[in-house]
This record gives structure tokens, C-alpha cells and sequence, in this order.
């Protein structure tokens, strides 16, 4: 039990620290490691720490401890184990990706005939013995790997609390996974992903979840197995655009209306002076016009106004926790890093009417308190976001429902954003690479909002989200605008281009 397994941690240090302390470098949390080894130490014997060890570590796909890697892989329990598949599993707790037998069977098959080698060595087993043990059957097929391997490894932490104290053993734990979303939301990005490399964008993350912040279905990447690094979860990226929610509802507080004008000329502030995408400037819009088409200048205007202080009490009423600078003008368009999971959880407070909505996977005993959101500032929330996707920059996400949401991409096209929701589900979606290089002109009204769109488009279909349930905004347009459109030929064309050209 004293053996090092990892950065200098033993056995028992590696236990000290799955079982009974949360993810974090610091000296005091070495400190209580060595405290809490000592005591296994002093209760426990080598096999007993061993057999706890082995219960608490990861061995790829998702599964944790050697009870359930024995079922997955093997289809039996470990005491059913032959002395091959036995090594095999035990040569996996170096490297549990790269070793993991159904992805890697070669070098699976390699590590396993080291560990006989040494079991030789040690006369555990006779020479015989491993020469008959070294060819080794996998059960477990691609098509039998689980769903939400991404989810699995987010959630594992918050098991912990399941437990009342120190336990092993095989439990069942309840989670808010819906596996038939999780389904829907794989297919939507694998077959839209398809020709991302053709536009060089190499990676992609997307997270559903309920309005009360539960979470429904969760992508970290293309592929769990090549990369288990969980971009919804772990990357830090610039929201772009998607950030103006919170620019908006610090102005909607100050009093404005998304019928109110505002100047989208050209603005410095500080000596920053924003543009908008592909130009545009020096024409006044209305809120809900900048809105939809993401005004970058209008924007700015918005923010000077309303006070950057306002703009990050805005976003962390609703959730954002990640550091702001509230003297940072550069903010209204979304220049400060989150991650997709906040975010998301953010729009799902809109949906909500009330926040913030904590992400969470499994069931809360006790919901955390939450604050409702002022009625008529949401439905104006509700009312811009309606017109991103009806008229906006969001108009790929259309859906046969109404659906709310707001596109964003960042300098460069490193990044692009897909954030909304209909009925009861709230999805956000990122593209870009993880090396941060640009794409080619990948936007978030392009693929990120058509992922958006499959998955809530699979979702209505399946019965999986509410239908006809999403709030009608507040400011529908009055009958003359709705005449006016419906006999205008030109009613295609957005209405801010129609004002402009004069329509």
C-alpha cells in the first residue's frame, strides 16, 4: 500500500484523497492527505486500502472502481475474473484512456502481459499460468459504451454527497441525465460535424438543460474517447455576442424598452472603438432591432449608458460567476471568459423567470434559493430574444414553436455560440479549437444555432419538451405592423434593412 501510483502520492494517499477530499492543489490539502493516509495506515490492512483504492478509480468509459469495470468490460463480477482479464484490468489504473481495451486493444493486451510478467516474478502465478492467460476476450463492444460519458465524468464529484460517510460498495445514485436527449443531442452534432473540418472548426461542446437548472444532456467534444476533456464543462472561452443578454437587462432595469432608440454609430469609449460585423454603423435601431442583429456599436452605447457596474450585477444576478471587470467597456461584447454550462444556466433563468438556475446532475434535496426576476423586465427579455431567432441573426435556429435565443462569435471567429430555448429546455451550444486558431467564418447563427435547432427539433418530436408551453413576449407587434407584413412582398428582408433601404 505504500507503492507510488501518482505525482508522488502512494496508494493510501491516492485513497485519502478520492474517498474523502475534493479536487484542489494546495498545501493544507496535501497536508490532510498524509493526515488521513496515516489513519488508514494505522486501521486498515494492505489489502483492505488495495481493495478501496481499486473501488474508487476511474477505468475509462465512464466507469468508476473495479466492480463496475469488471461488468462493463467482462460482463461478470470481479471475483468471476480470469487471472487474463484480471491483469488487464489492473494494467488499465495507469492509464485508463489510453489503456482502455475496447479503443486501445493493443496496448491494453501489451500492459496486461507486463502485469503477468510481474505476477511471475513475484510467484503469484506460475509460468503456465500467464502463457494460458494472455489472450484476453473484451464483452463490451463500441455500441455498448454509455451514454453521456462527458455527464459521467462531471457527476462524479457530486456523488460524493450521496454517501453520509466513508462507503464502498456498489450504489445506485440518481441523476438528471435524460438518456434519450443525450442520444438526440450526440446525433445532432455528429451529423452536423461532419464538414467542420472543412471551415477548420476542430471541436465542439453543447449542454441541455431544464429551466430549474437540471441537466438533461451534456456533449464535451467530438469524441469522449480521444478526448475526455469536457469543453462544456472545463474550457474557459470568450461568450461573445451571447454576453449582450446581460447588457441589455442592465438597460431594460435602467427603464428602456425594446422600442426605444438607440444610436448604433460609431462610439470610443476609453479609446476602444467596437465594430460591427461586416459594418453597418451610423444608423439609430431600436433595442430590439440591435438586439437581433447584434449590434456591436449599439451595444457599447447600451453599456456606457446603463453602467458597467449594472452589467455585471445583471449577469451575476442570473448566474455568472466567472471574473468581471465592470470598468472593462470591451465586456458588453463579451470579451470576459465562462464557460458553456454557466452560460446556459444563465438563459435558463430567463426561461425561468426567476435565478439563478444552479446546474446541477443529480436531484437537489433542498433547492437553493432563487430570485424571481421582475415581470416586465423579463417579458422584454423574452421579447429581444423572440426577435433573434424570428428575424435576427439567429434565424437558422427557427423552430415550429416559438424559440428564444442569442448567437455569438468572437474576434477572429475563434469562437461561435448558439444560446436559447423553447418550451422547457434550455441548450447552449459553443464551435471553435481548442489551440484558440480561427475559424473560417464560422458564426453562431451557422452551425452552431442548426445543432441548436436538431436537438430541440428531435426533442419536440420525441415528446421531450414541453410544446406550446414558452412565454409570448410582452411587446408583440401591434396589428398594422402585422398587416404590414403580411401583404408586404418585401417581408422577407429584416425590418431594420427594410427601414434603411426605405422599404
Amino acid at each position: 500500500a505504500g507503492r507510488t501510483v501518482e505525482g508522488g502520492s502512494t496508494i493510501t494517499q491516492q485513497l485519502a484523497k478520492n474517498a474523502f477530499l475534493e479536487p484542489e492543489r494546495s498545501w493544507r490539502r496535501k497536508a490532510q492527505e498524509a493526515v488521513i493516509a496515516v489513519y488508514l495506515e494505522l486501521r486498515l490492512s494492505k489489502d483492505e486500502i488495495l481493495a478501496r483504492y481499486l473501488s474508487s478509480i476511474y477505468f475509462g468509459d465512464g466507469v468508476y472502481g473495479l466492480g463496475a469495470a469488471a461488468r462493463h468490460y467482462f460482463g461478470k463480477a470481479p471475483e468471476a475474473l480470469s487471472i487474463g482479464e484480471a491483469a488487464m484490468l489492473a494494467g488499465m489504473v495507469k492509464a485508463p484512456v489510453n489503456l482502455n481495451p475496447v479503443d486501445h486493444p493493443k496496448a491494453a493486451g501489451a500492459r496486461a502481459r507486463l502485469v503477468l510478467e510481474a505476477m511471475v516474478a513475484t510467484k503469484a502465478i506460475t509460468r503456465q499460468q500467464a502463457d494460458t492467460s494472455g489472450k484476453v476476450v473484451v464483452r463490451t463492444t463500441r455500441a455498448d459504451l454509455p451514454v453521456g460519458g462527458y455527464f459521467a465524468d462531471w457527476i462524479s464529484p457530486q456523488v460524493k454527497s450521496a454517501f453520509d460517510g466513508p462507503g464502498y460498495g456498489e450504489v445506485r445514485v440518481t441523476t438528471t441525465l435524460d438518456s434519450r436527449l443525450q442520444r438526440i443531442a450526440e446525433r445532432a452534432v455528429a451529423n452536423r460535424m461532419k464538414g467542420a473540418a472543412k471551415v477548420k472548426a476542430g471541436q465542439v461542446a453543447l449542454v441541455a438543460m431544464r429551466p430549474d437548472g437540471q441537466v438533461v444532456a451534456m456533449v464535451g467534444g467530438q469524441n469522449y474517447r480521444q478526448s475526455p476533456f469536457n469543453r462544456a464543462v472545463q474550457a474557459q472561452r470568450q461568450p461573445g455576442s451571447a454576453f449582450k443578454l446581460f447588457v441589455y437587462l442592465a438597460a431594460l432595469r435602467d427603464g428602456a424598452s425594446p422600442d426605444d432608440l438607440i444610436d448604433a454609430g460609431r462610439i470610443t469609449i476609453g479609446g476602444w472603438t467596437p465594430a460591427n460585423y461586416e459594418g453597418g454603423e451610423g444608423y439609430d435601431l431600436t433595442l430590439r432591432d440591435a438586439f437581433a442583429q447584434s449590434s456591436n456599436t449599439a451595444a457599447a452605447r447600451v453599456w456606457q449608458t446603463a453602467g458597467g457596474p449594472a452589467v455585471v450585477q445583471a449577469a451575476h444576478d442570473l448566474g455568472i460567476d466567472s471574473p468581471l471587470k465592470a470598468d472593462d467597456a470591451t465586456l458588453s461584447l463579451g470579451t470576459a471568459e465562462t464557460n458553456l454550462l454557466e452560460l446556459t444556466s444563465a438563459y435558463a433563468a430567463v426561461a425561468a423567470g426567476k435565478g439563478p438556475s444552479f446546474p446541477h446532475g443529480r436531484p437537489f434535496k433542498s433547492p437553493p434559493p432563487q430570485a424571481k426576476l421582475d415581470p416586465g423586465q423579463r417579458e422584454a427579455l423574452l421579447d429581444l430574444l423572440a426577435a433573434v431567432v424570428q428575424e435576427g441573426t439567429g434565424r437558422a435556429a427557427r423552430l415550429s414553436q416559438r424559440a428564444y435565443g442569442k448567437t455569438g462569435t468572437t474576434q477572429d471567429h475563434r469562437d461561435a455560440l448558439f444560446v436559447g430555448f423553447t418550451g422547457d429546455l434550455v441548450v447552449g451550444v459553443w464551435i471553435g479549437n481548442d489551440d484558440q486558431t480561427p475559424m473560417n467564418r464560422v458564426v453562431g447563427g451557422g452551425l452552431p444555432a442548426l445543432i441548436w435547432r436538431d436537438v430541440m427539433t428531435g426533442g419536440l418530436k420525441a415528446g421531450l419538451i414541453a410544446k406550446d408551453r414558452a412565454p409570448r413576449p410582452r411587446f408583440e407587434p401591434g396589428p398594422e405592423r402585422e398587416a404590414e407584413e403580411e401583404f408586404d412582398p418585401e417581408r422577407r428582408v429584416p425590418r431594420w434593412l427594410r427601414r434603411i433601404l426605405g422599404l
